[in-house]
This record gives C-alpha cells, structure tokens and sequence, in this order.
C-alpha cells in the first residue's frame, strides 16, 4: 500500500470553503472514481490553521496516475471546482508526498 499525503494550504479565511467543498462535491466524485481518502484533518497548533491534510491509500503508482487522472479530468469536477471559486481562489498552494509504511507502522 502506498499512502499520499497531502496538505492544502487555502487562502486566508477559505478553509470553510475548501470543507464544503468536500463534503459536498470532492468525495462523491473520488467514491466515483474509486479514490479511497484514510483521513482528513485541520490543524489544530501548528505554522497555519488555514490547512486541510488528508492522506489517500493507493495500491500502487499506476493506480494512483490512472484514478487521479481520471478525477482531475472529470467534467464534473472542472465545472464544481471553478463553481466553488467564482468568488476566488480557496487553496494558496498544495503541498503532496507519496509515502510507503514502515515494517512497524500501524497503517499497512
């Protein structure tokens, strides 16, 4: 298993955006797609309480490139996300690492 984490960083005050967005849209889209999200967090202390972290279990590289193509691809996606941003831009930056579990790690 393979894990992608990744980390948005929104625009000061669009967090609530970016949530809404994924609870309305992002993951009826993903589940479409057969992209399985393994958590999602904010940031409670840390350098920004204006983040979304979540990591993504993949079985393998070319799972990830054929499911996440597909999803950044959908029409479906391209119209909701530039809907979510008529009153501008919700993530600054998006931070992604692929990572792999260690022999002791509790996700495998």
């Amino acid at each position: 298993m393979i894990y992608e984490l990744r980390v948005y960083r929104c625009v000061p005050g669009r967090l609530p955006n970016l949530l809404k967005r994924f609870e309305t849209t992002t993951l009826k889209l993903w589940e479409k797609h057969g992209i399985r999200p393994s958590g999602f967090f904010t940031t409670l202390i840390g350098e920004s309480n204006q983040e979304l972290t979540y990591l993504l279990a993949w079985e393998s590289l070319a799972e990830r490139e054929k499911k996440w193509t597909a999803f950044q691809t959908d029409p479906d996606w391209i119209s909701a996300r530039a809907k979510s941003e008529e009153d501008g831009q919700i993530v600054g930056n998006i931070v992604s690492q692929l990572l792999t579990p260690t022999a002791f790690s509790t996700l495998k």
